[in-house]
């Protein structure tokens, strides 16, 4: 089971990403439009270079639903490797076959 901080602080960072997507994106917009003078887009780039690092989406980690981990995860059933071979023995993943010898 990973650190209940390091959850929390990608939980954080989950909810900091959704409140400020709309002004994110605004001043990306403004910043990607070349028609628009450039003192302009350059105070666009200040602005979003003052909003919290931890506000933008690359920030946030994959982590397994079941136990948190961070590093190897599937991104399509957003389990780790080790919870998908546990519930594959159990039999729990429809599709999987879980092979042992």
């Amino acid at each position: 089971m990973a650190k209940k901080s390091s959850i929390e602080k990608n939980n954080r960072r989950k909810r900091m990403t959704k409140n400020a997507a709309p002004k994110r994106a605004r001043l990306k917009a403004i910043i990607a439009d070349k028609t628009l003078p450039m003192e302009e887009r350059f105070a666009a780039t200040l602005k979003l270079a003052e909003m919290p690092r931890n506000s933008s989406a690359t920030r946030i980690r994959l982590r397994c639903e079941l136990s948190g981990r961070s590093r190897s995860n599937y991104r399509k059933t957003k389990l780790s490797r080790i919870a998908m071979r546990d519930l594959g023995s159990k039999g729990m993943v429809p599709g999987l076959v879980k092979s042992s010898w």
